[in-house]
């Protein structure tokens, strides 16, 4: 060992870590490339016009830290520490070197997540998707000439083209499944945690009787029963709605004497009495649901909602529609926290796909809730198909049933993409408590899932776009020189940098593809050949491109 080492050691700092080489490859590398951070800071700080303070952390680091956090659904400190044992994951975040300190505290990251709004991540994620989409159609700017390609062409003759998909999820909250008995007894235990409070902090020397032992011990009863009847759960909810009224009273007494209860129980009694209203007037009338009904105290606003599969008829959380094009972009139409009917989102979902391509969709695939009459209406008169039979009497044509099918399974991917978003990006349990944080944690996840749904390969083109990244970059992508050559035979174009011409010409062959097949579905698996066609063409007609790292990059 040498004296640098010697001295390194001696400063904690091992040559690894000081050595220490990102792989070009890895997903993360490529993504803090990608994603223009300058843009979406400069939407961030509109959101504060007034606001003249400094920022406690910057921007990337706790927006990257919320982007790891979904992507590896971990907590809040679980993440912090991931990211101080990772360099790939600091690189994210942009950090010039690597450090073994925290970059941000636990705290920090839960206020900044309250500032997100559903909003702002909906605009973060369509301005993501169209750089993608710019540099996808080839329509960036060349650094030399300035010139750029105009988007504003009129759009009257374009025919409906791509397909979209409409559906529905619901993501659950971190709640115990809701039980009536369960219910009242917690809400029992938190008055009289208030009531002592009064007891203890204002020095009342009288302290009211509320029977908890015996309320206590009657709870257990139940729920230590073999056989839980019908008139065993009456008694038992009757016995703590008597004993929640008499803690009740007792509050109120003492708030009319002029004591005050503290900020941090407020909420949680204004929950206690609505909770006891409900469930004294499902008692009264033997009924087993009510309107807007809380089903748990600590996160009274998730209602139940209805579920997606039959093993959970119900789930209690948040629900969203997500519409998904041709391209398999995934954007978030609608999220609330209340039931609603998801047909009245149809129109504005196909308005906003004509704003943003100046056509409606060719074919539209939703689910049996969206084919009202209306709903159908409108896609006759703007010429757009939608799947699923027709009303009236089942066709006898096996044609119709064939193409009925194959819609059914066309709409395979809107499941496949909430399966994914559930499993892999944090939102099949939601674990903010608060109503603006688990909405914007769902936006947070479909943005999360956006990312990694696009292909990295073409998404690292944006690495080389400009002003994408908020400075001056180094290209790794070595020029070829026949790339003019290759331009020339396939009538292509190539930018200054030599990256654009396999997307564009490949993108050429994928659109007149959709072109053909937006209104078969038959002619996928030609579709498919015909790419893999002209791939291995492009591969044995330049078979010197095969050393460089230019193109195969």
């Amino acid at each position: 060992m040498n004296s640098e080492e010697e001295s390194q050691l001696k400063k904690g700092i091992s040559p690894y870590e000081e050595e220490r080489i990102f792989d070009p490859d890895n997903e993360w590398v490529k993504l803090a490339h990608a994603i223009s951070w300058g843009r979406l800071e400069a939407k961030y700080a509109e959101m504060f016009p007034d606001r003249k303070e400094y920022l406690a952390l910057p921007f990337r680091t706790a927006f990257g830290a919320l982007i790891i956090q979904k992507r590896r659904k971990l907590s809040d400190r679980a993440v912090i520490r991931e990211i101080r044992e990772s360099s790939s994951l600091q690189y994210f975040l942009g950090r010039e070197r690597f450090s073994r300190e925290a970059l941000i505290k636990p705290s920090a990251l839960a206020g900044f997540r309250k500032c997100l709004t559903v909003d702002y991540l909906m605009e973060a994620n369509e301005c993501i998707l169209l750089d993608v989409d710019r540099v996808i159609n080839g329509q960036e700017t060349k650094k030399e000439n300035g010139n750029a390609v105009s988007a504003d062409i009129p759009f009257r003759d374009i025919e409906n083209l791509g397909t979209e998909i409409l559906d529905v999820a619901c993501s659950p909250s971190n709640i115990k499944y809701h039980q009536d008995y369960l219910l009242l007894n917690e809400a029992r235990e938190k008055l009289e945690v208030m009531i002592d409070y009064f007891c203890m902090g204002f020095h009342m020397s009288d302290k009211p009787r509320t029977y908890r032992k015996i309320a206590r011990n009657e709870y257990l009863a139940y729920v230590k029963s073999r056989k839980c009847t019908k008139e065993k759960l009456r008694a038992a909810i009757r016995k703590q709605l008597g004993y929640i009224r008499r803690d009740l009273g007792y509050l109120e007494n003492y708030m009319e004497e002029g004591y005050a209860l503290p900020k941090d129980y407020i909420d949680c009694y204004l929950t206690i009495w609505k909770l006891y209203r409900q469930q004294k007037y499902m008692y009264d009338n033997r009924i087993c649901n009510v309107e807007n009904r809380i089903v748990s105290i600590s996160q009274p606003y998730p209602p139940a909602n209805v579920g997606e599969k039959e093993e959970t008829p119900v789930e209690a959380g948040a629900g969203y529609c997500v519409s998904i094009d041709e391209k398999g972009r995934a954007r978030l139409e609608k999220i609330s926290v209340d039931p609603y009917n998801e047909n009245g989102v149809f129109k504005d979902v196909m308005n906003r796909y004509k704003e943003r391509t100046g056509h409606y969709p060719g074919q539209v695939l939703v689910d049996q809730i969206y084919r009202t009459r209306d709903n159908r209406r409108f896609c006759r008169e703007n010429g757009i198909i939608m799947s699923g039979p027709k009303l009236g009497r089942p066709s006898k044509d096996k044609n119709s049933r064939k193409e009925e099918q194959q819609d059914h399974h066309g709409r395979m991917e809107g499941e496949r993409f909430f399966a994914t978003g559930k499993c892999c990006d944090g939102a099949g349990l939601i674990r903010m408590p608060m109503k603006e944080t688990t909405l914007s944690s769902i936006a947070l996840s479909i943005l999360a899932a956006n990312l990694f749904a696009v292909g990295l390969n073409c998404f690292f083109l944006l690495y080389f776009l400009e002003d994408i990244s908020g400075g001056e970059t180094e290209s790794y992508i070595v020029i070829d020189e026949r790339n003019d050559e290759i331009a020339g035979l396939f009538g292509g174009g190539v930018t200054d940098e030599g990256i654009a011409f396999t997307g564009n010409f490949y993108y050429q062959c994928l659109k007149e593809i959709r072109r053909e097949c937006s209104h078969d579905t038959s002619c996928i698996m030609e579709a498919f050949f015909f790419y893999w066609l002209v791939s291995v063409s492009f591969y044995f007609i330049f078979p010197s491109q095969q050393s460089n790292p230019g193109l195969n990059a």
